[in-house]
């Protein structure tokens, strides 16, 4: 037809090679693109494994950072403690005499605390469940701070749930009321202090009023992780965020107290250690 070019088998041959040339470009550039995607997946999952060992190893030196931390308090005297925070603190923060160990006993840990209120009920140990959920989800080096309002004659714990807290590994106990069971809770080795021992139950009186709040306990305000540390001389409440500080001073007067008995067995004077190591 005339206008119309019309092309034989050499014009074609003629083209073939652009067309085969355009194929193979094709052809590398998207084998380019999945080896891209690929590569990209594998970077991108990578980055989020990378990530998460990285959240893991943070959670675990955090662990080990606060059992480090209570490890260290557990040597340390309530006496120091006590002194080392009206130095740095300005304020009292242990318990009064009233609050006393069911047997002589000596632990450190982390404040779980446990509030109950008082009021009259006839639902039973359902309106406790609570406090004894805390008691489950509680990690170990935890200690059970529970207050119970009004309660220095009603047992704000026994031997159950001593049990339950010695097999989860808490570190003990410290109830702003009464505890029972007491010859059981000896037995088993768990240490509890408390304001008295009584027969009493909280079941039917009390109704458990929240875990993990700040609290008032004998007079002293514990918030949830503060450092809770006990020994026969009583019981004192380390606020979690002075910590380490209130840690090395009191190591520190411990250092000096425990040097100058030698030096007062030596010299027979009090005076001339006072005056030595300023310490007393």
């Amino acid at each position: 037809m005339r206008g119309v070019p019309q092309y034989g088998m050499p014009e074609l041959r003629r083209f073939a090679p652009y067309t085969i040339t355009a194929g193979i470009l094709t052809i590398l550039a998207l084998l380019v693109s999945a080896v891209s995607g690929v590569r990209a997946r594998a970077a991108t999952q990578a980055a989020t494994r990378a990530a998460a060992s990285q959240g893991a190893t943070s959670a675990s030196a955090a662990t080990t950072d606060s059992t480090q931390l209570i490890a260290a308090f557990r040597r340390v005297e309530v006496a120091s403690l006590a002194d080392a925070m009206e130095q740095l603190l300005g304020k009292k923060m242990y318990m009064s005499h009233r609050m006393r160990p069911v047997a002589p006993s000596r632990f450190a840990g982390t404040a779980l605390t446990v509030l109950l209120k008082k009021e009259e009920n006839k639902e039973g140990s359902s309106a406790l469940q609570g406090m004894l959920a805390a008691i489950d989800q509680g990690p170990p080096d935890s200690v059970y701070v529970m207050v119970v309002e009004g309660g220095i004659d009603i047992a704000g714990m026994g031997g159950l749930m001593g049990t339950a807290m010695s097999a989860r590994g808490f570190a003990g106990a410290v109830i702003d009321g009464g505890v029972r069971d007491t010859n059981y809770l000896q037995r088993i080795g768990f240490p509890v202090y408390a304001l008295g021992i009584v027969p009493s139950t909280s079941v039917g009186h009390y109704r458990f009023s929240g875990s993990n709040i700040p609290v008032t306990c004998d007079g002293i305000h514990v918030d949830p992780n503060d450092v809770i540390v006990a020994d026969n001389d009583g019981v004192v409440v380390v606020p979690r965020a002075r910590a380490e500080e209130v840690l090395k001073l009191a190591q520190e007067l411990d250092f000096k107290e425990h040097t100058m008995y030698s030096y007062i067995e030596k010299y027979k004077s009090i005076l001339k250690a006072v005056e030595q190591f300023g310490r007393i």
